[in-house]
């Protein structure tokens, strides 16, 4: 009895046509021919995983830049801050000093307005107190003409009118006017000897100069005593010396 081997008399279950390719492979290998770059279908999808992969990896990165932007824009916009804030100071100390500039002008030009409108009232004014010293030195001042008149005095004083001029103080041109001139044995400088119409200043501006007499020391005081001061040596020549007399 013949023994039959295993796997013959079976029948195959591989298709007859399995060895003949099918239209579809033809096509396939057709298109391969016609494009010999192209990677084959395998290759096509892993390009496309890669191409995937790398997306991947730059949209990491750019969330990684769009974060660090993210944590850079605060501190920009701070340092922007400070210095615009730098700035605004600078600008409001400058400002604060030229309002200071300012007032401090103001206030000069004010107290010079006011002190040019004081002078010019006590100018006008001293014709009356003029008038009163010379009554006051003729025994005239009494009775409601006196209180008038100390009143009026205190008043100009009250607005810093001081009055000056005394007799034997030294000339001092600056301040006094010589309206008279004379000699004098009795002074070792030019000196007021006479005051005849007395100065006003307010505060150290000179309103109007005292009108003096002033007197100077004789030519010949001081030179007489150089002339005799000369002469002795010349008569001890004459008579040969001391010794010899």
């Amino acid at each position: 009895m013949t023994e039959e081997t295993a796997g013959f008399g079976k029948e195959s279950d591989v298709p007859a046509d399995a060895g003949e390719p099918s239209d579809a492979d033809r096509a396939a290998a057709s298109d391969q021919e016609a494009a010999p770059g192209a990677p084959p279908a395998g290759d096509a999808q892993q390009s496309e995983g890669d191409v995937s992969a790398q997306d991947v990896w730059e949209g990491e990165g750019a969330d990684q830049e769009r974060g660090e932007s993210a944590e850079g824009g605060p501190a920009t916009e701070l340092e922007a801050a400070r210095k615009a804030l730098h700035e605004r100071t600078q600008d409001l100390q400058r400002l604060q000093a030229e309002f200071q500039n300012y007032r401090r002008r103001v206030e000069r030009d004010r107290a010079a307005v006011k002190e040019i409108a004081v002078a010019n009232l006590l100018t006008e004014l001293l014709p009356v107190l003029d008038d009163i010293g010379r009554a006051r030195d003729h025994g005239e001042l009494v009775g409601g003409f006196k209180s008038v008149a100390e009143s009026l005095e205190t008043v100009a004083a009250k607005m810093g009118l001081m009055q000056f001029g005394k007799e034997g103080e030294p000339f001092d041109p600056t301040v006094h006017e010589a309206l008279m001139h004379s000699y004098s044995p009795d002074v070792t400088e030019t000196t007021c000897v006479q005051i005849l119409q007395p100065g006003y200043r307010i505060g150290e501006r000179t309103i109007r100069p005292a009108r003096v007499g002033v007197a100077e020391p004789q030519p010949g005081a001081a030179g007489g005593k150089g002339e005799a001061g000369a002469e002795a040596p010349a008569a001890e020549e004459e008579n040969g010396g001391p010794d010899e007399g």
